[in-house]
């Protein structure tokens, strides 16, 4: 057995996999911020005692957290310190030139201000040239002058990042060394361990951020391995990473920033897992919760991974499944601005005061309160009838708020809160994927969440997609996007080579070199050497560009050709056609980091199918009652139990489908079909 483990802002997902029966048990405890760990514990007693096991049955657990990115959000990190060379105390405050997107036309706006400030950010005398040779030798009478600062000032994590250590990393190695003995309670990050890339910025951007959170971590892993071990003896316990894959609890105590975004990685993993079930390899996963609208991409049977992305604002140079979210969810809010015009988000009313109808003193109408409004949500019924909703203080709410002052009618106006919340999520659809070089079209729709199932075929409809699947588990479908993840570790090395300086064997000294570290690694975790898989890639871009793509190297085994090195180029000018709708294959390419990434397969899950029943869903029919569509108004609809349907049962919309975590809309002319796994395929 595997147990997934996801801890949210309010709700803790508990996720068990039964390998010998292929069965899938699920359970939602409340999430306890004082100290997680205990929620954790709670959510393993509860679903070890719902299914008649103990914890000498499970052989691992697999836990996604939201600490790290809490931290982020809240700026609740370390008090942390920053080591650099001399004349490069500023690089986090410069950062690039680049505006945020939001602020393109807005001269007031400004980056995030730095994790560091600029009195915890010291210089010392060094200087590695461009060539990894050393210009000037590192002075450790200002290392240690620095560090005797930094441990009057407090700090308790020191991010160490000097320039070119990722070609030689040997004056950060003797600066930790330096620290340890005169701070030596204070966490170190390097950054030639962290991010050993090029880019100054985003390489002292990652470490710092590792650095902020990593104390954090730590202490949160040690209570939780030590609470599991003093209740169930020794557990192994591995921790998900936002690059979709999984590390050990030892590896996350020393690269903390990994943590950050791995919920959201777990949902797209999850969903490329439920695309393989039923055959489909392009998929968009859409995960809507109560504040945000997270999206995904899987393409050809994986979800898109970039070697860089941003968490909060903040740059990282580390692989990580890349997941676009705004800021729509099920509790997001309907306001009017200045110029008459009805907005939806990002402000959301959160869990506390929440929406109107949760009668915990939110007056602000929301998309929930719409839903309700439109009879798409139950009252009796919204989280299995666990937590009562009320429609008047609903209806009160978007009466106030937007009905009377729009001058429409009840029903209008939480129509039109519907339709511009779905506009804002067909938009960040698009971000992801047509802007990216996709046809939306020729993909699949994979929703899920509390309230992703309620828009989903109307946001496929939009976009002229055909199929869409609301998966079985969809409240908790991030927990087990955790249990089917394999262990993963990524290593890079920058080499800046044009193409006319790259010969094969010079990539392949490199790829090998990397290639140990990760066999190193995954012999350490003990995988068995067949589920080890290492995969050589490469960052290449056309000279005199800025950025690069991520392509597939050629090889064979451990030997590379003049011929592989020209079949990747190939593949890359095909990536930059596919992705920017041209390539120049007349001009240079440059090589500019190699990658390898080391792999260790976990068993694959396999799910017990239900039996065939008929087409006949009726026997899963609990009630008839009208439901708001545009369009049309009102329109009588059967609603189904969720958990009464079987394989095989075709349904017709307009209907809803409930479950305990969400609800299903079918939009009139949409057909359902359960298939044998439990999922729900919409056509369209």
């Amino acid at each position: 057995m595997r147990l997934g483990i996801d801890v949210g802002g309010t709700f803790t997902d508990v996720v068990l996999i039964d390998d010998r029966r292929g069965h899938i048990s699920y359970a939602k405890v409340l999430t306890t911020p004082r100290n997680q760990a205990e929620g954790v514990i709670n959510g393993i007693e509860k679903i070890l005692a719902a299914t008649g096991n103990t914890m000498a049955d499970v052989a691992y657990i697999v836990h996604g957290s939201t600490i790290g990115t809490n931290a982020l959000i809240e700026r609740k990190g370390a008090k942390t310190g920053l080591i650099t060379t001399e004349g490069f105390r500023d690089v986090l405050e410069i950062a690039r030139i680049e505006r945020p997107d939001a602020g393109l036309y807005d001269m007031t706006v400004d980056l995030p201000e730095p994790l560091v400030p600029r009195y915890l950010r010291c210089e010392v005398r060094e200087r590695v040239g461009g060539d990894g040779r050393v210009v000037t030798p590192l002075d450790e009478d200002s290392v240690r002058r620095v560090a005797k600062y930094l441990e009057r000032e407090g700090v308790e994590s020191i991010a160490v990042c000097l320039l070119f250590s990722f070609l030689n990393p040997t004056h950060e190695r003797r600066v930790r060394e330096i620290c340890q003995e005169v701070i030596p309670h204070a966490h170190i990050s390097l950054s030639s361990e962290i991010a050993p890339e090029f880019r100054e910025y985003e390489r002292t951007s990652t470490t710092v951020i590792n650095a902020y959170l990593q104390p954090i971590i730590v202490r949160y892993l040690d209570r939780l391995v030590q609470q599991l071990e003093e209740r169930y003896g020794r557990v192994d316990v591995r921790i998900m990473q936002a690059s979709g894959g999984t590390m050990t609890v030892d590896v996350a105590r020393h690269h903390a920033v990994h943590t950050v975004n791995s919920g959201p990685a777990g949902g797209v993993v999850a969903g490329s897992y439920i695309g393989r079930l039923v055959g489909d390899a392009q998929l968009i996963t859409v995960d809507m919760g109560g504040t945000s609208f997270d999206i995904g991409v899987v393409d050809r049977g994986q979800p898109r991974v970039h070697s860089e992305g941003a968490f909060e604002g903040y740059p990282v140079k580390i692989p990580l499944v890349d997941v676009h979210a705004i800021g729509a969810g099920g509790g997001s809010i309907a306001w009017i601005d200045q110029g008459g015009a009805l907005n939806v988000g990002p402000m959301s009313a959160g869990a506390h005061p929440g929406p109107a109808c949760y009668g915990l003193g939110g007056e602000e109408p929301t998309v929930t309160d719409a839903n309700l409004v439109l009879g798409r949500l139950n009252p009796r019924y919204f989280l299995g009838g666990e937590m009562a909703l009320y429609p008047d203080r609903a209806r009160r709410a978007i009466e106030a708020r937007v009905a009377r002052p729009l001058g429409l009618s009840l029903e209008e106006a939480a129509d039109g809160i519907i339709r511009l919340v779905n506009a804002n999520m067909v938009k960040g659809i698009s971000v992801s994927s047509i802007e990216k070089g996709y046809d939306v079209r020729e993909f699949t729709l994979i929703a899920f969440g509390g309230a992703g199932p309620l828009h989903a075929v109307e946001l496929a409809e939009a976009l002229g997609m055909k199929k869409v699947i609301i998966p079985p588990y969809s409240g908790t479908l991030s927990a087990l996007g955790l249990l089917v993840s394999d262990t993963r570790h990524d290593y890079v090395q920058t080499i800046a080579l044009n193409e006319r300086d790259v010969t094969p064997q010079a990539l392949l000294d490199v790829f090998l070199s990397l290639e140990e570290q990760g066999l190193t690694q995954l012999r350490a975790e003990r995988v068995p050497e067949e589920a080890m898989e290492l995969i050589w890639s490469a960052d290449l871009r056309y000279e005199g560009q800025s950025y690069e793509i991520n392509t597939p190297v050629v090889h064979h085994g451990h030997r590379m050709t003049d011929e592989d090195v020209r079949e990747t180029i190939r593949q890359f000018h095909e990536l930059h056609r596919r992705i920017y709708e041209y390539s120049s294959i007349d001009e240079a390419v440059e090589f500019i980091n190699l990658r390898v990434t080391a792999i260790g397969r976990v068993p694959p899950v396999e799910l017990a199918t239900d039996e065939m029943g008929g087409p006949d869903p009726s026997a899963a029919e609990k009630e008839r009652r009208p439901v708001y569509f545009s369009g049309t108004g009102f329109m009588e609809c059967s609603i189904y139990d969720r958990r009464l349907l079987k394989s095989g049962n075709v349904i017709s919309g307009p209907c809803l489908i409930e479950e305990v975590a969400s609800t299903t809309v079918i939009t009139p002319g949409a057909h359902a079909r359960v298939d044998e796994y439990g999922n729900i395929v919409v056509t369209l």
